[in-house]
């Protein structure tokens, strides 16, 4: 056997020839397909000219070309398109097939809108040509007004963005002039890769003028602002449908079409912006429905809608996601794309967006609920209706589960799962795709990345298994290159499967680049690493060439960042307050370089020592219950000790080495959790450590306050009034309701088996401006149903007593208030169960319900110091 050897000088030039011969197929096939076009029909619908059938796609936002990606890239010492070949290939393994993005104008143009050929330029010419390869459609936007900073500060660029600003780039003649000179050039320019202009691009489908525009002026004005823009992009030539941002000004929605426009731009981010670490609690109701107020004045104009941005952002969860997509084809939305798909480079740290974090190797789950998404939009009729929650979280072949945190899609071919379920699929037979995390009745594994299994042919399947992920820090808040919130860890898992195609032995062989690992199956199990395989049934004489052409990749193809775990880490959170005489259990996250010998609990409560094992219940999960006899009224202080078997022993919170015993040890901060009788009043919310957990919207005035009582804080919201003109939407009619909200999971935790015992609520709190204010109170549960009743604050701090018996269902406002505006105020939900208090998962607080009519437009407010429970 002779083996040759070829050096990177050889194999360099190869694969660039290699892809040059394959880029001329690819473009002659996309000239044959240049004829191929999209239009907005009568009835607002985008449809394929040579099909006539409904334009419809699902995909991201990506934006290594340009700003903060292109940056880390290069300080990193990375080539941008190389790092870019990895994410696509991800992206298209997720079955996506449309792509947005908003240029950076500011790195690829000069002051005079004149198009420069540079470095972003090509980054961006070269990641269309790579999606186009692996049958992506876009959505084009070619003005951001961006900086090129974010999360950096601005650094100086040659664009008329930065010359002029956004603001100015709407109404200064010069910076309008210079965006039509953009536009146009843009649009004519000949993507070197494809030999394509975009304007003729047979995969673009629609351009939108300019990222998130804010208009103010008259009508009139906004007219002639954007049929300016149209005209200089219709000078090009180009058929396709313009598109203009209308929900960031929809009382001007007549006013854009009449400039010229085809459809109307949206974004979605149900669960606000910047909450700076993860929402809890179910937030199915947040994305109950995607109403559109001004659904008749886009029909009148038979305008189409694409959604180019939507998140659910500051959520670790995957079960929103395809409850979005549903209430986005109910809404007659025809393409979205999730805003933002983070590189996997700069995944670890999460720095591009922090309250948005999104990868299929560091967030599987969230890439997987993406996935079915997909299959949502495809799938689901436009303008199909589901009923409201908590009916609508089963339709058609999905199926979302807020408590298991799981969403599954089950046809008669896929099966889709993002946590571990006990779904069946349809009909096994038909199967051709299994793409999960977790268990199921097919696969059992312990691990936590992605896997996916796709039927080649008859007794060949495809099994491609992503490493594990973990989140070893919140990656929601203050992020830097210098901080990790996840790590990946290379494990060899068992790995059971139970495929009747596949009966029960069957071959595993290893097909990707430097994989030599080898395994057997015993029982339908295998020992796996990471990577690619072909799995064949026994006695099939079948091989299959690993580079064969596998959807839009190849067989053999695989990417993944290699194991950053190079200490250990350890996370967990101490239950605040615990009923006394009552066992509870500690969890704690652990990953680590080499196997613990163990892990333990040491610490003490009252005179009681506590020295127990913790026991793994997961990957890389550790918990043990504290027996009850153990746990007496006062505190329980601990550390989580890890022991080495080569005697190395660290000691957490410090993560220390050293025994807590050593004389020079001196790391002597510990866990704590006050452990209290049943007796004792459960706290709900204090304003001195609940201020910035607070979900509530930003008014004039809002701060936290001491009280003349030591260590005593509150809340004072002063309201000079309660309805506050949406900028967004003048049209709007106004609601006299100022809400806010407090999750209060964490404050119950350890008192759940109190709570029945509780009939009364206390506020502690008092009215501002020298006068009474009525305030609602409302318990909102697990449903989002809300519970409650008003009480009036006199100016002076008082206690005042709510009987949980007094309870009513009120008005639950959708919180944290959804972007855009003009979604629904309140959550209109079909739930009709009766007030539990074991149910409960947050705190509403509402200014306005039981406020006479004449006091509603008087100055309001309110001093909050505490909420409890007794």
């Amino acid at each position: 056997m002779i083996t040759l050897k070829l050096s990177k000088s050889v194999l360099n030039p190869l694969k660039y020839t290699l892809s040059i011969l394959m880029g001329l197929i690819f473009m002659s096939a996309a000239c044959q397909n240049n004829s191929r076009a999209v239009y907005v029909d009568p009835k607002g619908v985008m449809r394929w000219d040579d099909t006539q059938k409904e334009v419809k796609g699902f995909g991201v936002n990506y934006t290594v070309p340009f700003a903060h990606g292109y940056r880390s890239a290069i300080r990193m010492g990375l080539d941008p398109k190389t790092e870019m070949d990895k994410d696509i290939y991800h992206l298209s393994r997720l079955g996506f097939d449309l792509f947005r993005i908003h240029v950076w104008d500011t790195e690829i143009s000069d002051t005079k809108g004149n198009l420069l050929q540079n470095e972003h330029l090509d980054a961006f010419d070269y990641l269309i040509y790579k999606l186009k390869e692996k049958g992506f459609n876009f959505v084009i936007t070619p003005i951001a007004f961006w900086g090129n900073g974010w999360p950096e500060p601005d650094t100086p660029s040659p664009g008329f963005a930065y010359k002029y600003g956004k603001a100015d780039c709407l109404t200064n003649p010069d910076a309008i002039k210079a965006q039509e000179n953009y536009l146009a050039q843009f649009l004519n320019h000949i993507n070197p890769y494809t030999q394509t202009a975009y304007k003729n691009d047979p995969n673009v489908i629609a351009f939108e003028i300019s990222n998130e525009p804010h208009h103010s002026g008259s009508g009139t004005e906004v007219t002639k602002f954007v049929s300016g823009m149209v005209k200089a992009l219709k000078s090009t030539g180009t058929k396709k449908p313009i598109f203009y941002n209308i929900s960031h000004g929809v009382h001007f929605v007549d006013d854009y079409f009449k400039g010229g426009i085809q459809g109307g731009t949206f974004q979605w981010y149900p669960t606000g912006l910047g909450y700076q670490k993860e929402l809890s609690g179910n937030l199915l109701p947040n994305v109950n429905d995607y109403t559109i107020p001004f659904e008749a004045a886009i029909k009148k104009h038979h305008g189409a809608k694409l959604v180019y941005e939507f998140d659910t952002a500051d959520v670790g969860k995957s079960y929103l996601y395809p409850a979005m997509a549903r209430s986005f084809r109910t809404a007659g939305i025809q393409i979205a794309t999730q805003f933002a798909y983070d590189p996997m480079f700069t995944a670890y740290s999460n720095t591009e967006y922090n309250t948005h974090y999104m990868n299929l190797v560091y967030t599987p789950q969230k890439a997987l609920s993406l996935m079915i998404c997909s299959k949502i939009f495809h799938e689901i009729p436009m303008y199909e209706n589901f009923g409201g929650y908590p009916k609508n979280s089963s339709f058609q072949n999905i199926a979302i589960d807020y408590e298991r945190d799981l969403a599954v899609y089950n046809s008669e071919d896929t099966f889709i799962y993002t946590n571990s379920t006990n779904a069946i699929p349809k009909n096994e037979t038909e199967l051709k795709q299994i793409s999960g995390y977790g268990n199921s009745s097919l696969v059992q594994y312990d691990g936590t990345g992605a896997y996916f299994l796709d039927q080649i042919e008859e007794g060949i399947w495809r099994l491609e298994l992503l490493p594990d992920a973990v989140w070893v820090d919140n990656p929601f808040g203050k992020n830097s290159p210098k901080k990790t919130v996840a790590v990946i860890n290379w494990q060899t898992h068992n790995f059971t499967l139970n495929l009747k195609d596949l009966k029960s032995d069957f071959s595993v062989k290893a097909i990707n680049s430097g994989n030599t690992f080898t395994s057997h199956t015993k029982n339908q199990t295998f020992k796996i690493r990471p990577g690619t395989y072909i799995l064949t049934r026994k006695g099939l004489n079948k091989t299959v060439s690993p580079t064969t052409p596998f959807k839009q990749n190849l067989l053999n193809d695989f990417y993944a960042p290699e194991a950053t775990v190079n200490k250990t880490w350890l996370t967990h959170t101490p239950i605040k307050e615990a009923t006394a005489n009552t066992s509870f259990k500690i969890k704690a996250t652990c990953i680590v370089t080499e196997q613990p010998k163990t892990l333990k609990i040491v610490g003490y409560s009252g005179h009681a020592q506590i020295n127990l094992e913790m026991s793994k219940t997961a990957p890389y999960q550790y918990e043990v219950k504290i027996p009850k006899e153990q746990l007496q009224t006062g505190y329980f202080k601990y550390h989580i000790i890890i022991d080495y078997e080569d005697g190395k022993t660290l000691s957490y919170p410090s993560g220390h080495e050293g025994q807590l015993s050593d004389w020079d040890y001196y790391h002597q901060n510990m866990y704590s959790t006050t452990l209290v009788p049943a007796t004792n009043p459960i706290l709900l919310f204090n304003a001195l450590e609940d201020f910035d957990n607070l979900v509530i919207p930003w008014r004039d005035g809002l701060q936290l306050q001491p009280t003349t009582i030591p260590d005593e804080a509150e809340v004072q919201i002063p309201l000079k009034t309660i309805y506050q003109p949406d900028n967004e939407n003048l049209n709007a009619e106004p609601i006299y309701d100022y809400s806010f909200k407090h999750f209060i999971l964490d404050r119950i935790a350890g008192r759940e088996s109190d709570l029945a015992s509780k009939t009364q609520i206390i506020i502690k709190g008092h009215s501002l401006n020298n006068k009474p204010c009525t305030i609602q109170l409302a318990l909102v549960t697990h449903t989002g149903a809300s519970f409650g009743k008003t009480i009036t604050l006199q100016p002076e701090t008082d206690t005042y007593t709510i009987n949980t018996s007094d309870l009513k269902p009120v008005k639950t406002v959708t919180l944290p208030r959804p972007y855009p505006s003009f979604l629904p105020y309140y959550f209109e939900h079909q739930n009709t169960e009766s007030f539990d208090i074991n149910t409960v998962e947050s705190i509403q607080f509402s200014i306005g319900p039981g406020i006479s009519k004449t006091e509603l437009t008087k100055p309001q407010g309110i001093g909050l110091i505490n909420v409890t429970l007794e």
